[in-house]
């Protein structure tokens, strides 16, 4: 009994250790990702500030509840240099920019100032405190429902968007190659995830060499096929924003597309492993006699149900992100030797596979390495 009090508290130990590691290394990547960053568009005099519509003067919704041209809106502001003043704005009704506007409704509004005089536009609906508390509702019910273990997921799933915007992004900006960066990401982020989850264990060290072999897979798979298909970093849509870019501060346009492969395999690769990994601890602790093969052969016939279901989660991820594309493309009756030979398509499928493939192939490489380190150190314990 006394043991078992030992070895909890150890364990927590040595969480609190690896959380330390996280929050100082979350303090290290703050200030090294302090960059001055120049726009690349002139904003002098211009900002961006929250408002409220106080009173819309001039209303655009015609018979039949049809919006046409643009509303003329009072404005009260509640952030900015010019808080507290009123000024009169236009919105329009497009799909993608304005909103139509009713007393009372918290907007995001654009503020210049010309020969003296304020002038506005209504840029969208200020939904921040929506999106915010959407976010809070999620990492609590994760919490409530994981316990302390989901408190761990949560502190892991925080250091990953650290890693993004504090590492990747700076260093990225910087020059450096987008593809190491998203490695060093993958390593970090998977090292903190899963000893903060599985702890200082066995379970945990086999789920993280299984997890960056994954990802690592996932990206050579994709860059020999791109190779092979004639897909390049310089074929996405947004080339020509990213050229520009490129021009202005020499930024790596061409590896991102592989990078952001080896980040958006990251999140299904470590979970296959830590859900092998952790199977593969719990038979052999329930039996102890079993050998490093029967543990091997376990964790592969439990990876055999997790490959379709994974498999299939990460192409219908890939597939609902291009789903407005592919209701075009039925629309308008393309051929399917248009459609299969595009550049969106292509990437697409690339990437969906890769990431699938990274998936399939962490299977035998967890269940290879746990079954192994798992019996080697219960032979050693003996």
């Amino acid at each position: 009994m006394k043991y078992r009090k030992f070895t909890i508290e150890k364990g927590i130990w040595k969480r609190l250790a690896v959380l330390a590691i996280a929050i100082l290394t979350c303090i290290i990547l703050h200030t090294v990702s302090q960059v001055e960053r120049h726009p690349l568009l002139e904003n002098e005099g211009r900002e961006f500030v929250t408002a409220r519509v106080t009173q819309v003067l001039v209303d655009n919704q015609e018979s039949g509840g049809v919006y046409i041209g643009d509303q003329t809106v009072q404005l009260e502001l509640l952030s900015g240099a010019h808080k507290g003043t009123s000024v009169e704005a236009e919105s329009s009704s497009a799909y993608l920019y304005g909103v139509h506007c009713t007393q009372g409704m918290k907007v995001v509004a654009i503020i210049s100032e010309s020969g003296g005089e304020l002038v506005g536009s209504v840029y969208g609906f200020y939904r921040e405190p929506v999106l915010l508390a959407m976010i809070a509702l999620f990492l609590l019910t994760i919490v409530l429902i994981g316990g302390r273990r989901g408190l761990y997921s949560v502190i892991g799933l925080v250091f990953t968007f650290v890693c993004i915007f504090w590492f990747f992004l700076p260093m990225v900006y910087r020059g450096y190659s987008p593809v190491v960066a998203a490695i060093i990401v993958v390593i970090a982020t998977t090292l903190v995830t899963m000893y903060l989850v599985g702890g200082f264990t066995v379970k945990a060290t086999a789920a993280v060499i299984g997890t960056v072999m994954g990802v690592l897979v996932a990206g050579v798979f994709a860059y020999i096929f791109g190779k092979l298909a004639h897909v390049t970093g310089y074929n996405v849509s947004d080339i020509e924003s990213l050229i520009y870019i490129q021009e202005q501060l020499d930024i790596q346009v061409g590896q991102l597309l592989f990078a952001g492969i080896l980040i958006a395999a990251l999140g299904a690769v470590m979970d296959v492993s830590m859900s092998i990994a952790s199977t593969l601890q719990e038979l052999h602790d329930k039996n102890p006699q079993l050998n490093a093969r029967q543990l091997f052969h376990s964790g592969m016939t439990v990876g055999h149900d997790m490959m379709g279901t994974m498999s299939n989660t990460l192409i219908l991820a890939f597939t609902g992100g291009s789903i407005n594309t592919l209701v075009l493309f039925y629309a308008y009756a393309y051929s399917r030797l248009q459609v299969v030979n595009m550049f969106d398509i292509a990437i697409e499928i690339i990437q969906g596979v890769s990431a699938s493939m990274g998936v399939v192939l962490t299977v035998p490489f967890v269940s290879l390495i746990g079954a192994w380190m798992i019996v080697h150190q219960a032979n050693e314990a003996k």
